[in-house]
């Protein structure tokens, strides 16, 4: 049987809805071994369209391979079984308001006082730190302040947020680089660390060519629809029956495309003579071109281009980056089998390893699915789990 890549891995996942869930199951997929911590009422994706009961298929698109137990934190008693699970735990992952756990006393110095070992993650809106810390946050807000919004859509247009939840999936990606990273420091040190993401913070740390524009005196980035602000032409470009994706964003790929379209003069055009000046004049770059692709189909130009190795490409739909060969055979799609839910399609996972490959092939667990089995393995008897249910610390 193939070893995994985080086989021996215990994690805690606090967490709901996206950014935190995220991050969990990416070290389920991973190999790790995640309980999933919910209140009485479930993760709120649970209630999401197409929800079964207290299954979702948006619950089981961020939570696939965990294991559930239903904790109360507001009871003693609960917090009191969060801690004991912990103690064995070699991750925590959390995404409550700033100060939430410290109230409830289960905040990293509370936790790693007993655990030193442990890796406590905690993600939220605007960090743990600054004069905002104390607000709560979502991918639409953090957008908004981290600038994304701004530089989104057309020029002159009504603001428009990325079209999938960056920040959300940043924040959550940013703070799986620093539980690995901080397992690797553990391998050398022997003890755990607290690692703080958020939401805004990775919406910034995003922004890569809009901070330097901004750096390096340009002036504030404004949007500019599909266009790129460090390249020209890199767009959408519209042919007679839609839109194509063209991408001829250095000197020899910008003289081929203008041989194909039967304008090797362009080359020698003191507007288009290098990068700098396409990007400065990629509006009347953008026309000329489209004053040519206009005149045949999508399909014509793909084909031509393709043919000359210039990078281009169609604009799919859902539909038809479903049923793509190349997304297919990437495995990108996946097929499971859930009680409730019937059989579904969910995303399959974008990290290829050859010999600790992922595992994507099972499903979210169900409200406290899992509970007393947890409850076992931390060796509460029977008798203290009845206690526990009717203390209403689990459900």
């Amino acid at each position: 049987m193939t070893q995994s890549a985080l086989q021996g891995l215990r994690v805690l996942d606090v967490t709901q809805v996206m950014a935190g869930p995220y991050c969990a199951m990416m070290l389920a997929d991973l190999g790790a071994t995640v309980i999933k911590v919910e209140p009485p009422a479930g993760d709120s994706t649970r209630q999401m369209p197409g929800a079964s009961g207290a299954d979702s298929p948006a619950f089981n698109a961020v939570n696939r391979g965990k294991r559930s137990i239903v904790l109360n934190l507001k009871t003693a008693e609960g917090r009191e079984v969060f801690t004991r699970l912990a103690q064995s735990s070699d991750i925590v992952i959390e995404n409550y308001r700033p100060g939430v756990m410290t109230a409830f006393g289960l905040d990293y110095a509370a936790l790693s006082a007993s655990n030193p070992r442990l890796i406590y993650a905690s993600i939220s809106g605007y960090g743990q730190t600054g004069p905002q810390r104390g607000k709560g946050g979502f991918d639409l807000i953090a957008q908004g302040v981290s600038g994304i919004l701004s530089i989104t859509g057309e020029p002159g247009g009504a603001p428009v947020k990325a079209g999938v939840p960056v920040t959300d999936l940043g924040a959550g990606l940013f703070a799986l680089v620093g539980i690995l990273a901080a397992i690797e420091s553990r391998h050398r040190s022997g003890v755990g660390q607290q690692i703080d993401t958020s939401l805004v913070d990775a919406g910034v740390a995003l922004s890569v060519w809009e901070a330097t524009e901004y750096f390096s005196g340009a002036g504030v980035p404004a949007a500019l629809g599909s266009a790129h602000r460090m390249n020209a032409p890199y767009q959408a470009i519209r042919c007679a029956d839609g839109y194509i994706t063209l991408g001829a964003a250095n000197e020899r790929l910008f003289r081929k495309l203008s041989a194909v379209l039967g304008h090797s003069e362009w080359g020698d055009d003191p507007a288009f003579a290098d990068n700098a000046s396409r990007v400065k004049n990629r509006e009347r770059l953008a026309a000329r071109i489209e004053s040519i692709t206009v005149t045949q189909p999508r399909a014509h130009w793909l084909s031509l281009l393709e043919a000359n190795d210039i990078p281009c490409g169609p604009i799919n739909d859902y539909a038809q980056v479903f049923a793509d060969p190349q997304v297919l055979a990437r495995e990108m799609v996946v097929e499971t089998d859930h009680p409730t839910l019937g059989h579904l399609r969910t995303l399959g996972s974008p990290i290829k390893m050859s010999a600790t490959p992922p595992d994507v092939s099972r499903r979210a667990p169900q409200l406290g699915e899992h509970t007393d089995t947890i409850l076992a393995e931390a060796l509460y008897s029977s008798a203290e789990i009845a206690t526990l249910r009717a203390a209403k610390a689990i459900a």
